[in-house]
């Protein structure tokens, strides 16, 4: 059963986003976006008030680097999809559980250590080049509620 609502369309552009942002790090890396997507579209908290669709939260502007690219505006594929709609259904991984934030520091020859905070949030783990940040129970106390 979803946890969010989605159109086949709002599938389609979660997948291409998945693929945009982490297709170098496998599925997990692509499921553990989607995480941190879904979430702050049902925590309703922090920079991530007033989003209750995937489109307004992929679309929220400055949120996702990918869309500056051209992979995003390719066609999604089936692969792509079945990992939306898992993440759609509810599926969550660590480090992203309960993640507003990811982001890669340096390189992908040259990566650099994650640092403690992101946006004040504490860094909660690493999945291969993306750190993971969690918001706090006093910043968002919703994102722990929401499953």
């Amino acid at each position: 059963m979803a946890v969010v609502k989605a159109r086949s369309r709002d599938i389609d552009m979660l997948a291409r986003l998945l693929r945009a942002e982490a297709v170098g790090e496998g599925e997990m890396g692509m499921l553990l976006v989607g995480n941190v997507g879904i979430n702050r579209v049902r925590a309703n908290c922090s920079d991530f008030k007033g989003l209750w669709t995937i489109p307004q939260m992929i679309n929220q502007p400055h949120a996702f680097e990918a869309l500056l690219h051209g992979m995003y505006y390719e066609k999604a594929r089936d692969r792509e999809r079945r990992l939306a709609q898992r993440v759609v259904n509810g599926e969550r991984y660590w480090p992203a559980k309960y993640a507003l934030w990811y982001f890669r520091p340096g390189t992908a020859e040259a990566p650099e250590p994650c640092p403690p905070t992101w946006y004040d949030q504490p860094h909660v783990g690493r999945y291969k080049l993306h750190c993971f940040y969690e918001p706090t129970a006093e910043e968002c106390e919703n994102v722990y509620n929401i499953f």
